[in-house]
């Protein structure tokens, strides 16, 4: 069943509610159910070992479904692309269900992200490995670890950030789902996100800008990029985590300074 056929289906269920039939729905998870794994492996692979990819694809169902029943064929977006965003977040309330990242964890995944702040700050410029290790007091060799270490945090939810008011993890969770799009103040915030977001990616160092291009755009594995750039699986990851750090302690750092403006 083509992706517009789907649409055409989930059309007409809203045009006619109760009219999708279990099987009906059936045949669209069926149709779904790649993108259920290639969601749930993308996440796996920055989880700890214990996490099991078949629990991850099971919370992804459960998304789906979700996604079938509320799914706005009116509104301008795809159902593939709601139903991604379903099937992604089903998978992380579980996981902060299940609470499995440890509070050290988290409390270093802050620790480095304020450094990382406060280092901008004062070189008017992204800081380098180096720069934020010798900060830090660690060898290279301990950055990289900690890095790994916090890796796992890079997957939590918005409204996992302590650091987002109320309202701003509203405002997000509004854009990202796609209810009142259209609203003024949505789109200004929404667009405010994007320019942090584009901003910071284009001030990523080459390699990690690269890292993030390959595993998000070009749906690339972290094996198939190390290939790419003839560096090991486990330098691929750290500089996938690297990346991300940087771009959450930009967000946060975005958050904090709007929180000070609107006080």
């Amino acid at each position: 069943m083509s992706d517009k056929r789907n649409n055409s289906l989930l059309r007409k269920y809203k045009e006619e509610p109760n009219k999708l039939t279990a099987q009906q729905k059936d045949k669209l998870i069926m149709e779904y159910a790649p993108l259920i794994k290639f969601i749930a492996q993308k996440i796996a692979i920055r989880l700890p070992a214990h996490i099991e990819l078949d629990d991850l694809i099971s919370s992804g169902v459960i998304g789906l479904m979700d996604a079938i029943e509320k799914y706005d064929p009116t509104r301008d977006n795809k159902f593939k692309t709601y139903a991604e965003f379903r099937i992604r977040g089903s998978i992380l309330d579980e996981l902060r269900a299940q609470d499995w990242v440890p509070r050290s964890v988290r409390d270093k995944a802050k620790m480095l992200d304020r450094t990382m702040i406060q280092l901008e700050a004062e070189l008017g410029r992204s800081p380098s490995e180096e720069e934020i290790a010798e900060r830090l007091n660690l060898s290279l060799d301990e950055f990289h670890d900690l890095v790994n270490q916090v890796r796992p945090v890079s997957v939590l939810s918005i409204d996992e950030q302590s650091t987002f008011s109320n309202v701003d993890k509203k405002s997000i969770l509004n854009i990202l789902d796609g209810c009142k799009i259209n609203n003024p103040f949505n789109q200004l915030k929404l667009k405010a996100i994007k320019k942090v977001v584009t901003q910071a990616i284009e001030s990523l160092p080459e390699r990690q800008r690269l890292v993030l291009s390959l595993y998000y755009y070009e749906d690339l594995n972290l094996k198939e990029i190390g290939k790419v750039l003839r560096v090991t699986e486990s330098r691929v990851s750290q500089l996938h985590a690297q990346a991300i750090a940087r771009l959450r302690s930009k967000l946060t750092q975005y958050f904090e300074n709007s929180d000070i403006h609107s006080s």
